[in-house]
């Protein structure tokens, strides 16, 4: 990574359903190491996020509506746009595949590959789910089905195409995991990657005849045939640095640091991998992998009822109360289960009695006494930064979390509302000074939270006049 210059993206997703909090967490977890990588570190960041918006899919859902596709993308790429004032975002690129710097560099980054040797003809038969838009191995399939969308059928296809010599890489993707041992986050999800180069790699196909599915980047060297999706959006995290116009920026911000679903771990962590080597451009310095977030249970489905969107969090908990319970749920690791009951009671537990309470008791206190707090030169906590840099967020909130708790056994064990002049002042200047420690902390993950904080406590201590967390009832 270049001194002082510092590149996150969220995978992009596709424009055919509404944001899920599978992908609010993602775009949280970004936005949280975003804002600690400029506000505590002071480096220079990119933000990338953004909307996958070719294929057979948006294809399909477009016919369906009677609409053009780009009309149907631009609807659909407005939804996910908003999600920046909904969660409070922080992102300062947002790269739709349509756009014609990125349909440049797609084609650029073909072109690249096919100089090298590394793309070709080839007749093409697979049994293909349209649900993850790839080709599907005997040995993927649980009874003739995509485990990941087992209410479709697959779709027997057979026609010539372009395919990428994926076969070639496989020594130099495992390499590459042996000289980067924390090259995907958690082990756990490194080891599945490991073992699935191991068995051997499969060429797949990057391209689909026109006259068939129109809806895509056209190959350069042949007007017959558009890209094959995942080849196309896999190229956004360059192209939204402007690669290939803008060397010198790409050269500043490229490798980045990458955040996807387990469902992405493939195509993230190998294909795209493979790709960077054969354009001869350096991998990526990081993939960081989220498991799934199921609802009492259950994988989230519309036909379930059962999904759970973020306008509804924030609706029921505010900006910062989802963020933080998303966070809580666990970052980069195995699979999570949520319900609002267990998301009210941990919002009333951590948030409402937790960093609320303890703000308001100990402001109300301070400001009887007209207590001014000097809040300079805070140290921000080795271990906690050792957390954020390692991108350990859970564990970091969890950190903040036992500060809080800290700070209430301080309080309780030297009872500042029993005690009168310098004594409790001595005690409320101490309870401040390490709540705005706390606060520079949290600012990462609940800027609103961690203002509103600061603006009461930084100088003349004031109480709230409103509760940080009404609690739930």
């Amino acid at each position: 990574m270049k001194d002082k210059k510092f590149y996150i993206t969220t995978t992009l997703p596709y424009v055919n359903a509404a944001p899920h909090i599978g992908f609010a967490l993602e775009i949280i977890e970004a936005d949280i190491i975003a804002r600690y990588q400029e506000k505590i570190l002071g480096n220079e960041v990119i933000f990338n996020t953004g909307t996958d918006e070719h294929g057979q899919k948006i294809w399909q859902k477009a016919t369906e509506q009677n609409k053009q596709a780009k009309e149907y993308c631009d609807e659909w790429a407005s939804k996910f746009e908003e999600l920046k004032n909904l969660l409070n975002l922080s992102f300062n690129h947002f790269i739709r595949t349509t756009d014609e710097k990125h349909i440049k560099a797609a084609q650029e980054f073909w072109r690249l590959c096919e100089q090298n040797g590394d793309i070709y003809k080839a007749k093409y038969e697979v049994k293909y789910c349209i649900g993850c838009e790839m080709a599907k191995t005997e040995s993927e399939l649980v009874e003739n089905h995509c485990p990941l969308h087992p209410n479709q059928d697959l779709e027997l296809r057979e026609e010539e195409n372009y395919f990428f010599r994926f076969s070639k890489y496989g020594e130099k993707l495992l390499a590459l995991y042996e000289k980067n041992p924390n090259f995907v986050k958690p082990a756990s999800r490194l080891n599945e990657i490991k073992a699935f180069v191991k068995t051997g790699l499969t060429d797949f196909s990057i391209s689909r005849l026109k006259e068939k599915m129109p809806w895509g980047i056209e190959v350069p060297s042949d007007d017959q045939h558009v890209m094959y999706v995942w080849f196309d959006a896999l190229v956004n995290y360059i192209s939204t640095l402007d690669w290939p116009q803008n060397q010198e920026n790409f050269s500043n911000f490229w490798p980045g640091i990458q955040i996807a679903g387990k469902d992405n771990l493939r195509q993230q962590s190998a294909m795209w991998q493979a790709m960077l080597l054969s354009a001869n451009l350096e991998n990526s310095a990081r993939i960081l992998i989220n498991g799934f977030i199921g609802v009492n249970g259950q994988k989230m489905s519309k036909s379930l009822g059962n999904v759970i969107s973020p306008s509804e969090m924030v609706a029921r908990y505010g900006v910062d109360g989802t963020r933080y319970l998303l966070v809580n749920l666990g970052t980069f690791g195995e699979d999570s289960d949520v319900t609002f009951e267990k998301l009210d009671i941990n919002y009333n537990a951590n948030l409402a009695n937790g960093i609320g309470n303890l703000c308001s008791r100990t402001a109300k206190m301070a400001e009887q006494i007209g207590l001014i707090c000097e809040a300079t030169n805070i140290e921000v906590p080795s271990d906690f930064k050792k957390l954020m840099d390692d991108f350990d967020l859970n564990e970091a909130l969890s950190y903040i979390d036992g500060e809080v708790s800290n700070l209430d056994k301080f309080l309780a064990t030297n009872t500042p509302w029993k005690k009168e002049g310098e004594e409790k002042k001595q005690i409320l200047l101490t309870a401040a000074g390490k709540i705005n420690q706390i606060t520079i902390m949290l600012s990462s993950f609940m800027p609103e939270t961690a203002l509103k904080i600061q603006e009461h406590f930084m100088g003349k201590v004031k109480s709230f006049e409103t509760g940080l967390f009404p609690r739930l009832i």
